[in-house]
């Protein structure tokens, strides 16, 4: 009985389609989870290029800071889609001894394929508001 038992033990036969399934689905999860970073980052960098034209819009001398926000929200809703944009904001302060335009963006970062948590990427771009004096 001791002999039997040890040799059905020590037969691996049948083992390599269950390695081939653990090791496929750590491959699978991996693969997928460098794809969700790489969307995320590509979400984050489209927001933020979106943020900086929209605020270099509404510094212009011949434009309103409304023509900043349409235009940041044309650009992300091309890009990546409506959706992810929830809250643009533009304000003007004075930086650095000169007056420019802020423009915050606040936007859903995507965490599992194209769904996420709305409001929890924020960003703010700064341009030097022109004038005509």
């Amino acid at each position: 009985m001791d002999s039997r038992l040890r040799r059905t033990l020590a037969d691996d036969a049948g083992s390599t389609p269950v390695e081939f399934l653990l090791v496929g689905i750590v491959l699978t999860f991996l693969t997928l989870g460098v794809l969700q970073f790489g969307f995320a980052l590509y979400v984050r960098n489209v927001v933020h290029d979106a943020a900086v034209e929209g605020a270099y819009v509404a510094a212009l001398a011949d434009t309103t800071p409304a023509a900043g926000v349409d235009r940041t929200r044309e650009i992300v809703a091309r890009a990546v889609g409506a959706q992810y944009t929830t809250d643009i904001a533009v304000r003007e302060t004075t930086t650095v001894g000169g007056p420019t335009i802020e423009l915050s963006v606040r936007a859903t970062l995507p965490l599992v394929g194209l769904f996420g948590v709305p409001g929890t990427l924020e960003v703010t771009a700064h341009a030097p508001a022109e004038s005509f004096d």
